[in-house]
This record gives C-alpha cells, sequence and structure tokens, in this order.
C-alpha cells in the first residue's frame, strides 16, 4: 500500500462529497444493473400513476452512494455494516451531498473498527437517507 491506514477520532467528519445531478440515465443504468425494474424509477406515467411528482430514485442507488465516502479508504479495510434510512425521496435533477462522522472505534485482532453516522441531503439541505456505517480497518 502506497498511502498510511487511516486513523479518525470520534468526532471527525469525513470529507463530504457532492454528486452531480441525477439524470434519468442514472437510474436506467441502475434498474439494469441491480435488476430492479420498478416503472417508478424510469417511467414518468407509472410515477404519476403511483402518486408521484416523478420518477425516484432507486433507495439503494441512494445508498450506494453513501457508501463512495469510503472508497478512498478499501485499501486499508472494508465495509462490515451499513444499516441506512429512507427518509425522503430522490428525484432527477438532485444534487446530493453526502458526508459521515465518526462516532466511535474498538479494537479487535482483525483491526480497529470505526462507526460512523452518515446521511445524504439534496440541494435543499433535506436529509434523504442517513445511516450507520461499520468499517474495518485491518491490520497490517
Amino acid at each position: 500500500m502506497t498511502t498510511k491506514a487511516p486513523v479518525w477520532k470520534a468526532g471527525e467528519e469525513l470529507p463530504s462529497i457532492t454528486l452531480p445531478p441525477v439524470t434519468r440515465l442514472d437510474l436506467i443504468k441502475y434498474a439494469g444493473a441491480s435488476g430492479d425494474f420498478n416503472p417508478i424509477h424510469t417511467i414518468d406515467e407509472a410515477a404519476a400513476r403511483a402518486g408521484l411528482p416523478g420518477v425516484i430514485a432507486h433507495g439503494m442507488l441512494t445508498m450506494a452512494v453513501m457508501g463512495r465516502l469510503f472508497s478512498p479508504y478499501f485499501g486499508h479495510g472494508f465495509i462490515q455494516r451499513f444499516q441506512t434510512r429512507f427518509t425522503g425521496m430522490v428525484f432527477v435533477g438532485d444534487v446530493l451531498t453526502v458526508g459521515g462522522r465518526v462516532q466511535g472505534v474498538e479494537a479487535s485482532d482483525r483491526g480497529d473498527l470505526y462507526s460512523f453516522d452518515v446521511f445524504a441531503r439534496n440541494q435543499k439541505g433535506e436529509t434523504v437517507a442517513s445511516g450507520r456505517v461499520e468499517f474495518l480497518v485491518c491490520r497490517d
């Protein structure tokens, strides 16, 4: 490994990530990759019939972008647990910002297990998803 393993302290924030606006193509690609072809995610008429103002992003797509917070650290460890609560809808054109804060750390034989509170907010500052991630930084 060329970089040093991360060491975080309780209360420390991960650098937030602001993503490009969600596109219909993102939703179509995710539907294909995940096998979730519920038409409320890709077809305007189906979303309208469901009482929605437009197509909505898959919840698991929102969760996946929250997981991108940890991409820079995968050379040193992995996400051991990821729990998410969806609290809002994500629409085409929404700009999501994801972030997280260290809640604590426990040492183990395998490494240091960090717990994080994570979130995704839209461009209005509304939290659309929140959760808890446990990331294990493995011993070298």
